[in-house]
């Protein structure tokens, strides 16, 4: 009898075999690095819009929250500190805020929606840094005697109004940036989504 025309079946079962658990090892050694290449929960949260309750927020006070990880201001400014707008509309670079550092529904005196409640990114247009609020007039803040109130960078100098806008010959490029954002209701704020297409 001819072996010739014989299959060795424990060859061809060892073959089989050695093909599904490469299989499997390939499938297990792909999927973990498929997911790695998702975003994690953490990065989704970063970039997702943040609700804010301002009904505690009494007129010249300031909160931060952390909107894809830069600092983010919600200012109730007083009467006074809004009357220092008009005052100073001289003395900024960009009064009528003709950058795009905020959404077009923001391109207003007081780069807000609502004139008391200005939302901007705390961040220096400089190089990065983060302003102080100097938010008593002249030398109660050790600033010049004309100072208003607003905000200075301890980098390099850069000064801003209550509106965020900076003031004429400084380090500081444009104004701070005014991030998306809409009122779910007279005292929430959801910063990084809003409803008029910015």
């Amino acid at each position: 009898m001819s072996t010739e025309g014989k299959v060795d079946c424990g060859r061809r079962r060892l073959i089989v075999a050695t093909a599904a658990v490469g299989g499997v090892g390939a499938v297990t050694a792909v999927v973990p690095f498929v997911s790695s290449m998702l975003p994690s929960e953490r990065a989704k949260a970063a970039g997702a819009p943040v609700e804010v309750d301002v009904s505690n927020l009494a007129p010249g006070q300031m909160i931060t929250v952390e909107w894809r990880g830069k600092p983010v201001w919600i200012i109730n400014r007083s009467q006074e500190m809004l009357d220092t707008l008009v005052k100073l509309e001289e003395a900024v670079a960009d009064p009528k805020s003709d950058g795009k550092q905020q959404p077009e529904y923001c391109k207003n005196p007081t780069r807000s929606i609502k004139p008391n409640l200005l939302v901007a990114v705390g961040i220096c247009t400089h190089l990065g840094c983060s302003p102080t609020s100097k938010f008593k007039k002249g030398v109660e803040e050790g600033m010049p005697d004309d100072w208003q109130g607003g905000f200075l960078c301890p980098c390099h100098g850069s000064t801003f109004d209550f509106a965020g806008r900076v003031f004429r010959n400084k380090p500081a490029p444009s104004n701070l940036e005014v991030p998306p954002h809409t009122y779910l209701s007279d005292t929430r704020i959801l910063i990084g989504e809003d409803t008029k297409g910015a």
